[in-house]
């Protein structure tokens, strides 16, 4: 099972645009609980905690498909290393000023969340360059997804260990200074400074003008939804049955269970359309889903945590192929972007849904919500399996390095169709 993994870590500069891009995104990765933690050694309130971490995320939700557009246009280290450095000033302005003046505090979120810098979406335009084998782009994406569940486990627990050797306000210095370092070390490198965009057309939807690219942003909006979703169920189960501790075990075996299925399935090349693989991977991540509303003894509910988990990785690496495939010539990083504006927009409006639903039905209800934004989200892949089956309406082009480093011939918007 390792063999491939290792193999492409051997490639050159994958292990530096990996651990360089999973270092860059630490200051988005951990920014709700940095901001939680120093609003509140502040003297500040838990409310204007939310609405500090809220105006990051939205602002994040915002800029990541702008700044990927500019990296299109423009290449990545013109654009990935200056968003950095502001994102981490407007951040460290935060941290010295703190809450007062209020506007400023809101300001200098909203700019650090605004300027995050893209580099999940460009890393995933980097991989077609740095394999030369499309199936080694496929186990790149799965290892891609992998990483982020390790990063989104240490993340939380870095902040935690920069409060407890410094303080808060360190951690936000600390992690930002990371952050621009993360950015520095990929755009330094030879792929990301020779990497170009296939030429484009201008049109003001960008990556948006694909119908297929639109269906699986609608389809990952509800597998969003789901995540954020079960992250609140977790938080009244846990009330229940031992507080902050059986969160902590509820949130570790769900990134474990996202983990094992990830590796398994970026191990193994798979027959068939990757459209018609999502679809399978979707129901499956809607089925495991329900068992949670079992709601049984902690033991039994952190194992079934686990398996809830187990096909969200694969989801995320396969959506990462069909975004490849369906997105028009020369804007791969913006169409990325979305996918994680997308998700990222889910979570939220998952997590919005959740308190009221648990409120009205109790626990039980939050974790019957993760099964039913699954079960939609496989209806919206379904009602669009036309489109999604379609990524060039039978146009054959000359892909372009950014999809293909080896020029081979496929399926792809033709030149009329460039956006």
């Amino acid at each position: 099972m390792a063999t491939g993994y290792l193999e492409i870590l051997r490639a050159r500069h994958a292990l530096r645009l990996l651990a360089g891009t999973l270092v860059g995104r630490l200051p988005n990765a951990t920014a709700a609980i940095a901001l939680v933690l120093f609003v509140r050694a502040e003297g500040g309130t838990y409310s204007l905690a939310g609405a500090l971490a809220a105006v990051y995320g939205v602002a994040n939700a915002v800029g990541q498909p702008v700044l990927g557009r500019l990296v299109d246009l423009y290449g990545q280290p013109r654009v990935q290393l200056p968003a950095a450095v502001v994102a981490a000033l407007a951040m460290t302005v935060f941290a010295f000023r703190g809450t007062d003046p209020l506007p400023l505090a809101y300001a200098a979120v909203a700019v650090s969340g605004l300027f995050a810098p893209p580099l999940e979406g460009g890393l995933r335009a980097l991989w077609p360059s740095v394999l030369r084998r499309e199936e080694q782009v496929h186990t790149a994406y799965a290892m891609d997804a992998i990483a982020q569940e390790v990063m989104f486990t240490v993340g939380p627990l870095l902040v935690t260990v920069c409060v407890s050797v410094w303080d808060e306000r360190a951690a936000l210095l600390v992690l930002n200074l990371l952050g621009v370092l993360g950015a520095l070390s990929v755009v330094v490198s030879p792929p990301s400074r020779a990497w170009r965009s296939a030429p484009r057309e201008a049109h003001w939807l960008g990556a948006l003008r694909s119908p297929g690219l639109l269906a699986l942003l609608a389809a990952f909006l509800f597998v969003g939804i789901a995540l954020g979703s079960i992250t609140v169920a977790a938080v009244s189960y846990a009330d229940g049955h031992g507080g902050d501790a059986v969160y902590g075990w509820l949130m570790a075996g769900l990134g474990l269970g996202a983990l094992a299925g990830g590796t398994v399935y970026g191990a193994r090349q798979w027959a068939g359309s990757p459209e018609r693989r999502l679809r399978g991977l979707v129901a499956l991540l809607a089925v495991c889903y329900l068992p949670l509303t079992l709601t049984p003894g902690t033991v039994w509910m952190v194992l079934l945590s686990v398996v809830s988990g187990v096909f969200l990785a694969p989801c995320i690496a396969c959506a990462f192929i069909i975004v490849d495939r369906h997105a028009p010539r020369g804007t791969v990083t913006e169409a990325f972007s979305w996918l994680v504006t997308t998700f990222t927009v889910g979570a939220s409006v998952g997590t919005g849904l959740a308190g009221p639903v648990v409120q009205a039905g109790g626990t039980v209800w939050g974790f019957g919500l993760p099964s039913v934004a699954g079960a939609v989200s496989l209806l919206v892949l379904l009602a669009t399996g036309g489109v999604l089956a379609a990524p060039a309406r039978g146009d054959v082009v000359a892909a372009s390095s950014e999809n293909d480093p080896n020029r081979a011939l496929e399926p792809r918007f033709s030149s009329g169709d460039r956006a």
